[in-house]
Formats: structure tokens, sequence, C-alpha cells
């Protein structure tokens, strides 16, 4: 992999401390693109999402879908989640220390949808929630303190969409995105100078915009198509690092190289998606639901990079993702007159090879498994339940960096399982 590329000479010691510091950032932004949502489909794994238009969740899975609406109505949902992301570390690991423990743990989540029904074919919508971004925090004496200790990234976006029905088959939406991103990130620094370990932080946040489309076709009762397009969304993180037990000669290096004050800007870019999805209803209690989609990735790991200080400083970072796919298939039986059963399986393909895997962000393929049930308590208030087993793969990593030394291994265990609660009340 090609590490970061820098317009400028420096000693090792230097180089190793910026190749760090940006390496380990740009890495993390990669974070996830969250398909959970708060929403009921997490019980199909999100199968059918462009399609399914049945209820107010459609504002973000298809703003077209919110012309099959026939009454204003919202939809909220509270989604918990614990995530298990354990590292074994393998012989040619050669930095001592543990293996990090677990770098996720308790994740909390929350959404709401609205969408209110102007005429019978007008409706406007607007969703509240989080669909991009996840956390690592490893233990501070681990093994590859000096890719990661801490990287995190939190979302939260606005999405305020209309939707038009053109005819009985036809209806198109779109809308904005508007995204409030939180970055903050840890990486330790191997201070050969004076024998200890130091660490440099980065945190800020910045809000960033795009848009949201989508079309959907219904040729017949009961079966539907629906094309869903997010762009992509930049950030723009600029902060001063702060460091931290920083010894005295590497201090003094940092204050001769300029270095001591700098500023990080730190460019960040969550990426375009287009989901493609169909649903048919089989009969009167069972429909069957997929979903294609495709996210661009390649091009989100390049983030821009430019460190301010009494000397220019800038760097491209190529991280080499490559764009992925993603699968998933759904069915949802209705098992008696007010309640429905829903199961589905999902696949993501990986957006990076094992050589270029970082601590930062243990991503591979990921492999999804939802069910849930929904329970009509009359005609406008429905309440639901769902749980989702995501797998992220064992995401093998062989790493080697000056001063960062190598590490090697494996995530035996590499899991999230979200639950959620969800209402949906028309009005």
């Amino acid at each position: 992999m090609r590490e970061t590329r820098y317009g400028l000479r420096r000693s090792g010691i230097f180089a190793g401390v910026l190749a760090a510091t940006v390496a380990t950032s740009s890495a993390h932004a990669a974070g996830l693109f969250l398909y959970e949502m708060a929403t009921p489909d997490l019980g199909t794994a999100s199968a059918g999402r462009a399609a399914a238009a049945d209820n107010a969740a459609t504002a973000f899975g298809n703003p077209a879908g919110m012309a099959r609406l026939d009454q204003s109505q919202m939809l909220v949902g509270i989604q918990p989640a614990y995530g298990i992301t354990q590292f074994d570390k393998g012989d040619d690991t050669t930095v001592s220390g543990g293996n990090g423990g677990n770098a996720l743990g308790f994740l909390p989540g929350l959404a709401g949808y609205y969408v209110y029904s102007a005429t019978p074919d007008l409706k406007f919508g607007i969703s509240l929630g989080s669909n991009f971004g996840l956390s690592a925090r490893y233990q501070s004496n681990w093994s590859g303190r000096y890719y990661a200790l801490q990287e995190e990234i939190l979302t939260l976006g606005a999405f305020p969409v209309a939707a038009y029905r053109i005819n009985k088959w036809l209806s198109v939406g779109a809308g904005a995105q508007i995204v409030y991103g939180k970055l903050n990130s840890k990486t330790g620094i191997n201070d050969v100078l004076d024998g200890g370990n130091a660490s440099i932080d980065v945190s800020d946040s910045d809000v960033g915009y795009g848009g949201i489309a989508g079309i959907l076709v219904e040729p017949v009762e009961g079966t539907r198509f629906g094309l869903t397009y997010t762009s992509q969304v930049k950030l723009d993180f600029k902060e001063k690092p702060t460091t931290n037990n920083l010894g005295p000669l590497l201090r003094a290096a940092f204050d001769t190289s300029g270095l001591t004050g700098a500023k990080v800007d730190l460019g960040l870019t969550i990426p375009n998606q287009v989901m493609v999805s169909g649903y048919h209803d089989v009969n009167d209690k069972l429909a069957i639901m997929g979903n294609v989609v495709w996210q661009q990735w390649s091009e989100f790991g390049k983030p821009n990079v430019e460190i301010t200080s009494t000397t220019s400083r800038s760097a491209t970072a190529d991280l080499n993702y490559d764009d992925t796919w993603g699968f998933a298939l759904g069915t949802r039986y209705k098992f008696a007159d007010d309640w429905s059963w829903s199961v589905g399986v999902a696949f993501d393909s990986s957006p990076q090879s094992k050589s270029n895997r970082t601590p930062a962000l243990p991503m591979d393929q990921q492999i999804r498994v939802g069910t849930g049930v929904q329970y009509a308590l009359n005609d406008r208030i429905t309440v639901g339940t769902a749980y989702e087993y995501l797998n992220l793969g064992e995401a093998d990593i062989d790493r080697s960096r000056p001063l960062a030394g190598t590490i090697q291994g494996n995530y035996s265990t590499n899991e999230i399982h979200w639950f959620n609660v969800t209402l949906s009340w028309k009005f």
C-alpha cells in the first residue's frame, strides 16, 4: 500500500509521526455506511428498502415512495446495539502489548421519520438519524497503539424531501442531506528519542451537504421497483492536534520542525450510494423483496490532508479502497390478522484487502441476518421489534510502518448485535 505521499523532506522520526497521524485519521474516515436506521426493515436486513414504501421511513429509504402513503404519518425507532471487535495478534507482530480488548461495546441509536400528505399526489417528509459512522477504542497498551488508539466518527443527519406521483405507476422524489459530523482520533507515537509512549489527538466537527433522489415504479399492483441515489457528503475537519506525554527531546524536535501548534485540515467524504430494490406480494399473506447496492468507496479512499504550521505541509493519502457491491433478500409473512413476521439476509463486499486494512477500521466483507415482528394495534398505530446480527468478517491485517512497527493478525470476533423497537402512527 502507498501509505502517504508527502511534498516535503523530513527526518525519519517526523515522517513517521506525520504518517501515523494522517494515515490513521484518514483510514478511520471509512467508517460504515449504516443500513441500520431504527426502521422496521431491520427485520429483513434492509432488503426491499427502496421499494417497500409502506411506512414513513420511506422518506429516507426512497423519497418517491412517500407518494404511496395515503395519509400523513410518522415513525420513531429506538435502536441500541452491542459490538464485539477483538483482535488476535499474530507471531509477526513486532510491538509488545496486548490485543486491545473489545474495541466497540455499546452503541446507542435513535431515529425519526415524518411524512406530510399535502395532496393525494404531493408529499413532504423529513428524516432524522445517522446512516454513517462507527467507533473503535483500544486499550492504551495494545500492540497496535501506533496505528490506532481511538478512532471515532459520529454523524447526525437531517434529510428534508418531497415526492410527487406522476401517474398511478410512477412516482419521483428528491431532497437534501444536512449532515453533522464529529471526529475524535487518538494515535500513539513511538517516542524513540526519550524511550516513552506519546500520543496525538485530533478532534473537530463540521457540517456537510448533499442530495438524495429516488424513483418508484409499480407496473402492477403489489409489484414495485425502486431506485435511490444518495450523493456524497464532504466533511472538513480543521483543528490543532493535542499531543500527550511528549518527552523533552521529542518536544524540542517538534518545536524545531514547526510541528508544535500546527493545524490539521482533514477532508473526508461520505461516499455515493445507489440502491435498487424490488418488492412483490406473492399473495395476501406473503411478500418477497430484495436489494442490489453499489457504494463508491474508491474515490472516498483518497482524503485531502493539509498541515499548516511555520512551513507549509501537504499530503495525499491513497488508501486503495475498492467500490463495493451489496445484495439482500428478504420475506414478510402475515401469520395472523394483525401480526407479520419478517426475515432477511444480506452480503456486502469488502472495500479493502488484507495489505491495506488498518486497526483504525477493521472492515471486511459484511454479512447480515435479520428478523422481526410487527403488530397493528389498530388502523392507525403499529408497533414492532427487530433484531439483526452483523458479521464484519475476520479482517486480516498485516501492516508495517517505520516507528509503528508491524501489526499482524485478525479479528476472531468482529460483530454487532442490533435491536430496535419502532412505533408507526398514521394521522
